[in-house]
């Protein structure tokens, strides 16, 4: 059920469905492609997330309403037509899951019953669909982790997580960009940078795919990684 709202008068909100889904999200970066495309010229930016897609737009060049009404039917034909069935490329984050970065490593095993290598195991087994950018630039969240190691969020959050940390928060992953609180459970840290504001960082899409390789402390020093 296609939904569309207005938030303000350049702004407005889409929502394709409900949930997470790996077949919603592809939907969303569809409509995100074909409304750049469409009617790219009058807008300012876009959001995609899990189930919606946040459109704000020149109020100069279009009001809300008439926005509105050019949508409503993109969206209707785009919701019939079958979805892009291509094989997508996994891009591939190292991560070192060792003692000095691993902070909550005994929290998740105590909770989960799994040990350490298990742990590791299931993080860096698994494929991860780019669901969301937000919290913080860079910051994507992505999911699903294994019901195995599925684990809540922190009860008290750090007042800093470092830079790089890879962490879980019940059936979702994310990688933090930048130094900044957070309560998520804190497994390991990749050496690469995540921010966007460095040229180096990689440019992960919501609806791409990722996977984690477990590396060891030497290659993480390699690779640049920060053990402080």
């Amino acid at each position: 059920m296609i939904q569309i709202d207005l938030l303000s008068e350049s702004s407005l909100i889409a929502y394709l469905g409900e949930g997470i889904d790996p077949a919603l999200s592809c939907r969303v970066r569809q409509v995100a492609n074909a409304v750049q495309r469409e009617y790219g010229a009058l807008l300012v930016d876009m959001v995609p997330s899990y189930n919606s897609l946040h459109i704000t737009f020149c109020p100069g060049r279009i009001d809300g309403t008439q926005l509105t009404e050019k949508l409503q039917p993109l969206l209707q034909r785009l919701e019939e037509e079958p979805l892009d069935n291509a094989v997508e490329a996994t891009v591939e984050i190292p991560v070192y899951y060792g003692s000095e970065v691993a902070l909550d490593m005994a929290e998740v095993t105590g909770r989960s019953g799994l040990t350490g290598p298990e742990v590791i195991a299931l993080h860096s087994g698994a494929c991860y669909r780019v669901y969301a950018i937000g919290f913080s630039p860079g910051f994507c969240y992505l999911g699903s982790v294994p019901e195995r190691l599925a684990t809540p969020r922190k009860g008290t959050p750090r007042r800093k997580v470092p830079a790089g940390s890879v962490a879980i928060a019940d059936r979702q992953t994310a990688i933090y960009p930048d130094d900044s609180p957070g309560g998520w459970q804190v497994l390991g840290r990749t050496p690469l940078p995540m921010h966007p504001a460095d040229e180096r960082a990689l440019r992960l899409q919501v609806g791409g795919l990722v996977r984690f390789k477990a590396i060891d402390r030497e290659e993480f020093l390699l690779l640049g990684g920060r053990l402080i």
